[in-house]
């Protein structure tokens, strides 16, 4: 060994010690700071909701694990005395809570959404690693949010993978036998064993026996977050994939160089006969108040969205979107989108001069001109193999395995996909910006594959195998770090422009109809689907399914669900059912006769209205007594300010049901004060009652026809 390295290393070990044993002795006494308390030996989590027990490593094992956690009220039984806290692999060898390590200090920390709780750091015993374990919590929510800061002290780069964030052991019988998997965003239930995937974003365990249960929120992003129950162990898992998983993750760190994981979020309740109750509450609040989630910082959010894509495709030019644009304009859209066709082609993102002589400066400032905000489709990371960019930067582009240029979206030789970890960031942000400022534009719809594609099958059809790009040395190392690259993206053009409406396609996120709490960290929204043509209902109960698929526990009005069309014969219930996520419309409205455009104006202006007197479009609930959308089945949402209970709106729909009526219950709203049950577009009353009343007596929606449904208004009195 190198004498002077020899010297080195023992000075570095020395200094270590130094800090320990320093760091040691101030922590024999106790120390006490908002949610958090701790001696030399354990760190008490406690915000009145929720308690969690950490012991600490100055015992002689050197141990770190939660000994307790539960709701601070009532019992508790689904974890074991003692678990590892976390896993984590460096060149192949695992760090776990269960090894031994070293305390450094323990401090306190916040972020920017109310979130008060400490930071543990501490050293692996062959004093490799340095961990920095995060925990905060929230206040009125049992809620706590974890990750963690990894750093390489060796003198050599290493290999991070296999990374659970959190990892609980269970028992090994009941926990593991009578426990519903509540997974695909809490809302398809499995027994047994069971290792998550991309949809994963939400994941509850409920046993109800018991009636107790985990909530598990994983902020990773698309195809490499994790979670896992029971699977290879009587354990409970959350983080980033594993190495063996279809899309491994891996970082490499150099010397002196940190990793901070995505967070995870847990919520242990009792006393609940219904996981789902979860998600209509703590889980929604926190999402709305703490997560960080754009769609909450917009001051005006969306309500009426108009799109090119369907029925015309790339088939678009200046006369026939500026046609497009006075009807809907006339018909009450707020928001208008040129979709794929205005470019001549893909990676310069210039303007087809045939199509657009004038440009698009033009057409942008006509339809605010109309009252409308205008938006515009680009494929963030495509380009054309003819395209001035590709051929000036082939470097900047995603290799395969046989390190030939690669079109990661679907079978098309004539594109190829950009790696987010070259020059290309830079370059596509110069593009973005100029549209976003000098353009005007205020809603963007960022497309196609970045990272894995919905449409490519296998592994290998996947990231970026270049082993000469900044930031990855490997396929496996793409992935996370082209993720992040959008990301900051994303955040570059919102410090830019604030209010700018990101819509962050499906295709871009890597999974069919794949949205999570990664992405809503930095776009407002999600193209989620491409529901179309007849029978008209059942693109109708296709939206309605999937707004209740992926909200409570993703935001509703992040759910950009196309494509119904503005001229179908059943307009009506397309709006209807639209209402519970981001009502979005495509088609021809220069079809619609007079009295059409009148009757769009109207739910157009009545949805604006709801949107300005209750803020509907932060909030969405299951309606009590009603299930998943189904044909033969009755369904319905609600969207209820919970914050001010000042009301809000309901749908109500029947898809085939053999009854024609039901009873309607309202939950969430204040006990003791009136309300007023209105029809949406007619305003007739249909009831006054409490809150209370609404919740346990309920009221009579009576529909006829096989396929309807109506919307109702909440309307709080003073």
């Amino acid at each position: 060994m190198n004498f002077s390295k020899y010297l080195s290393s023992i000075i570095k070990n020395i200094f270590i010690n130094l800090i320990v044993f320093s760091v040691f002795i101030l922590n024999q006494a106790n120390a006490q700071h908002g949610f958090a308390k701790w001696t030399k030996d354990e760190l008490i989590l406690n915000n009145g909701l929720v308690q969690r027990v950490i012991s600490l490593p100055n015992t002689s094992s050197g141990k770190i694990g939660t000994t307790l956690y539960k709701p601070v009220t009532g019992d508790f039984n689904y974890f074991e005395k003692c678990s590892p806290e976390f896993q984590f692999e460096i060149n192949g060898k695992v760090y776990s809570g269960e090894e031994s390590w070293q305390l450094v200090n323990i401090q306190t920390i916040t972020d920017a959404k109310q979130g008060e709780g400490v930071a543990v750091k501490i050293i692996s015993q062959d004093q490799q690693i340095e961990l920095t374990i995060k925990y905060l919590l929230y206040p009125h929510l049992p809620v706590i949010r974890k990750n963690l800061l990894i750093k390489n002290l060796s003198e050599k780069t290493v290999r991070v993978e296999s990374v659970d964030v959190e990892k609980f052991k269970v028992p090994n019988y009941y926990a593991t036998t009578y426990s519903w998997i509540c997974h695909d965003y809490g809302r398809r239930r499995s027994i047994g064993p069971y290792d998550g995937n991309m949809q994963d974003a939400l994941l509850t365990i409920h046993n109800s026996d018991w009636q107790q249960g985990l909530v598990i929120g994983n902020e990773a992003s698309g195809i490499i977050k994790h979670t896992s129950a029971f699977w290879q162990e009587p354990s409970i898992c959350s983080g980033l994939t594993h190495k063996d998983a279809r899309y491994p993750f891996r970082k490499y760190l150099q010397e002196g160089e940190s990793f901070e994981t995505p967070q995870v979020f847990t919520i242990v309740y009792n006393q609940q006969k219904d996981p789902d109750e979860v998600l209509n509450t703590s889980v929604a609040d926190f999402t709305r108040k703490h997560l960080g989630i754009r769609l909450f910082e917009l001051v005006q959010k969306p309500t009426f969205v108009y799109n090119t894509w369907e029925p015309f495709n790339k088939n678009i030019n200046e006369k026939l979107v500026m046609e497009l644009a006075k009807s809907a304009a006339e018909a009450g859209m707020k928001e208008f989108i040129i979709d794929d066709g205005w470019s001549d082609n893909y990676g310069d993102w210039t303007i087809d001069k045939k199509k657009f002589p004038n440009g698009l400066k033009p057409v942008f400032d006509y339809i605010k001109s109309l009252g409308m905000k205008p938006g515009l489709w680009v494929s963030v990371g495509s380009a054309s193999t003819e395209s001035k960019v590709y051929r000036e930067h082939p470097e900047w582009f995603v290799l395969d395995e046989k390190q030939q240029p690669y079109n990661l979206h679907w079978e098309d030789s004539t594109m190829v996909t950009a790696c987010f970890s070259t020059g290309w960031s830079e370059y596509i942000k110069k593009v973005l910006m100029k549209m976003a400022l000098e353009y005007g534009l205020e809603y963007m719809k960022l497309d196609f594959t970045v990272v894995t594609s919905p449409y490519k099958f296998g592994s290998k059809n996947a990231g970026c195998f270049a082993t000469n790009h900044p930031s990855h040395k490997d396929q496996q190392a793409s992935f996370y770090v082209n993720y992040e690259a959008v990301w900051k993206l994303f955040d570059e053009l919102h410090a830019a422009k604030p209010n700018l409406f990101i819509d962050c396609t499906f295709e871009t996120m890597g999974g069919l109809q794949l949205i999570d709490y990664a992405m809503l960290k930095h776009a407002e929204g999600n193209w989620l689907s491409n529901f179309s043509g007849p029978p008209h209902e059942n693109v109708d109960l296709r939206v309605r399914n999937m707004a209740w698929w992926r909200s409570p526990a993703i935001p509703a009005t992040a759910l950009v669900i196309g494509n119904p069309a503005m001229q179908d014969e059943g307009w009506e219930m397309h709006i209807k059912s639209l209402a519970g996520a981001l009502p979005i419309m495509l088609g021809d409205p220069r079809k619609l006769v007079t009295k059409d455009f009148n009757k769009y104006r109207i739910y157009a202006d009545w949805l604006q209205s709801m949107e300005n007197k209750y803020q509907i479009m932060a909030f969405r609930q299951d309606l009590a007594g009603f299930d998943e959308p189904k044909e033969g089945l009755w369904d319905g949402f609600q969207r209820i300010n919970t914050d001010t209970k000042s009301g809000g709106i309901i749908g109500v729909f029947k898809h085939g049901s053999l009854e024609n009526e039901r009873k309607v219950f309202v939950k969430y709203l204040q006990n003791d004060k009136k309300y007023i049950i209105k029809e949406a577009i007619s305003g007739r009353i249909i009831c006054q009652m409490t809150g209370k009343q609404l919740a346990t007596i309920g009221f009579k929606v009576r529909l006829d026809e096989k396929y309807s449904g109506e919307l109702f208004e909440v309307i709080g009195q003073k």
